[in-house]
């Protein structure tokens, strides 16, 4: 029996052959033609030009008191971290226009505004300091002494909304107003309520150790008189203010004190768009300061009576 030759078989071929090994590289290319990193960067301009742009406005769009109040907040608080008055020492350095400066001059400084002002001057109550300040802290005590004095009085505490203080031009202003529950004087006449008496007795309490002159000054509101009426607005308001002195003076106030009573009808109204409001029937009391008070006037030698013929 012949023996078959395996090299002629074509299984035994195909099964002798190896099979042939693919080998696969793979380039891999990093972020692209440039990298990835000028995203990075691009990201950090855009985000400095809107924190930039938003600075801007922020200037543009506040006022001074608030952008120092801004800059206080991200000012350092224990540390101070400036040493000098220009440039950008420190965390968020630079000099704001209200703080010290160190320049060679005779006298610290402090900055208002767009202009310098030596330290301790004294000006009005915005520049300055000094005396505006004091009479913030006088106006405050005053209105806190007549509040305290009417809540003691059971029957008076409900008219502690009736008195109204304020900053005046010439001084401090006190204003007696009325409203639909509370009149100061009897409808059309200058007589005192019982109610009034007893708020211009707490006002002389408070008012009679003050030295500072005063101006009374009577307001009425716009209603117009019926027919026939002799009186008007001017004599009425100018006769409340008489009273009110009287007032004061039987509470204890001394009459040298009084610079003048003034009458101005319905021309000053407090409610401005409404002048037929009750609110403008009033007595301002008007604590003068030193530059408004009334100069006293020179007399000459006392002038002798003629004899009688």
């Amino acid at each position: 029996m012949a023996l078959s030759d395996p090299t002629q078989s074509g299984e035994g071929a195909a099964a002798a052959i190896p099979a042939p090994i693919i080998v696969k590289k793979v380039t891999i290319v990093e972020g692209g033609h440039h990298g990835g990193a000028w995203k990075v960067a691009y990201a950090d301009f855009v985000t400095a030009m809107m924190a930039f742009f938003l600075l801007l406005w922020l200037l543009g769009a506040t006022e001074e008191k608030q952008r120092k109040g801004i800059a206080d907040y991200f000012s350092p608080t224990l540390v101070k971290l400036r040493q000098e008055s220009a440039g950008s020492d420190g965390m968020l350095g630079g000099s704001s226009l209200t703080d010290v400066d160190n320049y060679p001059n005779a006298m610290g400084q402090t900055g208002t505004r767009a202009i310098t002002i030596p330290r301790g001057v004294t000006g009005g109550p915005v520049e300055g300091g000094g005396r505006g300040e004091l009479e913030s802290e006088k106006l405050k005590e005053l209105r806190d002494t007549i509040e305290k004095k009417l809540v003691q009085r059971r029957q008076l505490r409900h008219l502690a909304r009736q008195v109204r203080v304020m900053r005046a031009p010439e001084g401090i202003r006190i204003d007696l107003m009325d409203n639909a529950d509370f009149s100061m004087f009897e409808l059309g006449t200058t007589i005192l309520t019982k109610e009034a008496r007893g708020l211009l007795e707490v006002m002389a309490e408070t008012l009679k150790d003050e030295s500072a002159p005063l101006i009374l000054r009577g307001h009425t509101d716009s209603l117009p008189w019926r027919g026939g009426v002799a009186t008007n607005n001017w004599s009425l308001s100018a006769g409340r203010a008489e009273a009110t002195r009287q007032a004061l003076v039987l509470g204890g106030v001394p009459q040298p004190r009084f610079a003048r009573i003034e009458g101005v009808a319905a021309t000053e109204p407090l409610v401005t768009d409404n002048p037929a409001d009750p609110r403008n029937r009033r007595i301002s009391l008007l604590l003068l300061d030193r530059k408004s008070a009334p100069r006293p006037e020179r007399r000459g030698p006392p002038v002798k009576a003629r004899p009688a013929d």
